[in-house]
């Protein structure tokens, strides 16, 4: 093989580097972080990711569920989504986080799935994930901010790299301002307060174009 042939053969294997894998991984018993699921999930394929989008098991009691309607057709509604699984967190470059806010904390779900990954994290295959977190309350200052903080906490023991959206874009302004991950007010009929759709596209775009460069730095 010519020495064009071998800059020629790199130049196409460059060009042929695999496209970044997301695991948007949500928990919602309502419907409003499934939804910011879903805007994460058409941000990230428009900017050329492949994705999945996973739910954390749901571990409240039949009784609490069928308490309250919205969340029991939720359940209902949801059933097919995949449960989210360590092997995806293996299989992704990058993963992005969508819970509501529990007493400006984590739901036990989400805390209990995060709580799974002591062999992965032990094993070193957690480091340089690029990671990026949203949430929702039910009032401005419910835990919307304390809620991503918290997740980021897990996030720094992994050694991931994480990527809040700042505010790198002017849809920031207009839909909470929320630097360290899209957050929106919900009231109590299930109404975003906030339009953050746009948002949340640009975040996940964020997050799979600094992935993209990590995983260009790793090759």
């Amino acid at each position: 093989m010519g020495i064009f042939d071998k800059l020629f053969g790199q130049k196409k294997e460059s060009n042929n580097m695999e496209n970044v894998k997301l695991a948007v991984i949500y928990y919602s018993s309502t419907g409003t972080n499934y939804k910011m699921a879903q805007w994460a999930k058409e941000g990230a394929e428009a900017a050329g990711a492949d994705v999945k989008v996973l739910r954390v098991e749901e571990l409240a009691p039949e009784a609490a569920i069928a308490s309250n309607p919205a969340w029991k057709e939720h359940i209902k509604a949801t059933k097919d989504v995949p449960v989210a699984t360590n092997d995806d967190l293996e299989w992704a470059d990058a993963i992005i986080f969508s819970a509501p806010t529990r007493f400006g904390n984590l739901p036990a779900q989400m805390k209990q799935f995060l709580d799974t990954t002591g062999g992965l994290w032990a094993g070193g295959k957690l480091i340089n994930k690029v990671v990026s977190g949203m949430s929702s309350a039910s009032n401005p200052h419910g835990g919307h901010e304390a809620t991503v903080q918290v997740l980021y906490t897990s996030m720094m023991h992994w050694g991931a790299i994480i990527v809040p959206p700042g505010y790198t874009d002017a849809v920031q302004f207009t839909s909470g301002g929320n630097p360290y991950g899209v957050s929106v007010t919900v009231d109590q009929e299930g109404n975003m307060q906030e339009d953050v759709q746009d948002a949340v596209k640009h975040q996940a775009k964020r997050t799979v174009d600094i992935a993209s460069m990590v995983k260009k730095g790793q090759e």
